[in-house]
């Protein structure tokens, strides 16, 4: 039993608290940025505020007989209520509640003071009969009740449901109190209707805040997650790019490993202290290995899903793979061809010496080009053409129009900025727009030996022609028995830019 009694104290002491906090300390919502919706409704409320205040004083002089000084002030108050609860809606109910009480009291004892009736016919708490007009609705009379209710809305629109359920709660008792406890002479009775018409009101308040704060909440929400998906695009963009580094990296120092402990063994009776360097260097080599695989142990992570059969880094039975180079493009196009693209590839020139960095990245963007494609252009005619030049890798992938209609694409949709990326760390560049037919075209130019050079040179002709995949039928090129590179060319409208 005690345990009870505690549990009831402590329920009833967190109940006044909570009370406390919401109709004393609570803190509105701020206003709306918009210009229209910050002093639109405020000058309605100004009117509002006006035009009770002037009804009210017929209200409190003529009708409530409360004497010229008396019935200003309230009605000046009511009217100032109504104008507070822009900026502090739960002060405003307050004291537009308080002086409705004390309107309704003031009218009681002016009307109990010039009872001309019979009391035995009427008796006190009674209301009048229904051919007796003279005096007006009691408590809440009409001015009193529209400003109450205009403060009940802004509270309820401004406030937690749990305030606004509480300040009607209130609102009800002390209509009940004043009205059916405390009663009067002879009135109208208004405090049904005033109790339903602030119910009706607080309805529609908090369902337009929850509207409100939904919507913000899903702009904000909308917000946060593009700015999330974009930052861990990035994030691991660079960091499969610094681990396929590392990987470089790593196979360099392998060759300088083996070269330093070989190359005692090609020198007749070599010095001492020529052994002395050449361990020196391959004992530095195999620690920097060490920790380049400490690193790459810590970047590598699971494959990334591979939907369309493309590859992806690491690509292998193991982590540790060999990370892909020109040398694949073959596979990577057939690969495509199986999944539904016609694809069509042509090279041009000799290829020289590319560093592995220079072969790693154009294998990758020409990956993401054709996974683009299969995304935003299924269906579609691709053509692949890779140009050898003495400044470097010239690469053009370009799509037609799709098919059929293209399916929303559950992506990050930031492939170009990975290629740019990529292009932009080895000195090059890529460029990315949709095409004359419909179709879109990604043209990448990467250096020789991946160092800008002062004229940047994009690796085209002046006179390039633009061939559309469409064309493709008519010129009747073979498809077959080519080297065949792709470089991923987004199929996208003339927005699918920003998509990927």
């Amino acid at each position: 039993m005690e345990r009870v009694l505690t549990r009831v104290q402590k329920w009833g002491i967190r109940g006044l608290r909570t009370l406390r906090d919401d109709l004393w300390t609570a803190r509105a919502d701020p206003l709306p940025p918009s210009v229209w919706l910050r002093w639109l409704p405020h000058g309605l409320v100004w009117l509002v505020a006006f035009g009770t205040t002037v009804a009210n004083f017929d209200q409190m002089i003529d009708r409530y007989q409360l004497g010229v000084q008396y019935g200003t002030v309230c009605a000046l108050v009511q009217g100032a209520a109504v104008v507070l609860a822009l900026w502090r809606p739960v002060p405003a109910w307050w004291l537009s509640l308080a002086v409705t009480v004390v309107a309704a009291v003031g009218a009681r004892a002016e009307a109990l003071a010039d009872l001309q009736f019979d009391t035995r016919q009427w008796p006190l708490g009674t209301p009048r009969p229904a051919t007796v007009t003279d005096f007006p609705g009691w408590p809440w009379g009409p001015p009193g009740l529209v400003a109450h209710c205009l403060v009940m809305l802004l509270l309820a629109l401004r406030l937690p449901t749990r305030v606004a359920v509480e300040v009607l709660a209130l609102t009800a008792l002390a209509t009940y109190l004043v009205q059916g406890v405390l009663g009067g002479a002879s009135y109208t009775p208004t405090g049904v209707l005033a109790v339903i018409l602030f119910a009706a009101v607080v309805l529609v308040g908090t369902a337009l805040r929850g509207r409100r704060v939904a919507r913000t909440q899903l702009v904000e929400q909308a917000g946060i997650t593009a700015e999330e998906r974009a930052r861990r695009t990035l994030l691991e963009e660079r960091n499969r790019i610094a681990r396929e580094l590392h990987d470089v990296v790593a196979h360099h120092m392998s060759v300088i490993s083996i070269q330093a402990q070989v190359a005692p063994h090609l020198v007749e009776n070599p010095s001492e202290e020529l052994r002395e360097n050449l361990a020196g260097i391959r004992q530095n080599a195999l620690e920097a290995l060490t920790e380049l695989r400490r690193v790459l142990g810590v970047l590598r992570s699971e494959n990334p899903e591979d939907p369309y059969g493309l590859g992806a880094a690491g690509t292998g039975s193991a982590p540790d793979t060999p990370q892909p180079t020109l040398d694949r493009l073959d596979a990577l196009l057939e690969n495509t061809r199986a999944a539904g693209l016609d694809v069509a590839a042509t090279v041009e020139g000799e290829p020289p010496a590319y560093s592995p960095g220079v072969q790693l990245s154009a294998y990758r963007i020409v990956q993401e080009a054709l996974s683009n494609a299969l995304r935003h252009a299924p269906g579609s005619q691709v053509r692949v053409q890779v140009v050898h030049q003495a400044r470097g890798l010239s690469l053009e992938v370009t799509n037609g129009r799709p098919s059929g209609p293209v399916r929303p694409s559950p992506g990050a949709g930031h492939g170009l900025l990975g290629m740019r990326e990529r292009a932009a760390m080895l000195g090059g560049h890529v460029v990315a727009h949709p095409t004359l037919h419909g179709g879109f075209s990604v043209v990448a130019f990467l250096p020789r030996d991946g160092v800008a050079r002062p004229d940047p040179d994009p690796g085209t002709p002046e006179d390039l022609e633009l061939v559309f995949p469409d064309d493709l039928s008519r010129t009747g090129e073979s498809r077959t028995g080519e080297s065949r590179t792709g470089e991923s060319p987004t199929g996208e409208s003339p927005k699918g830019e920003q998509e990927r």
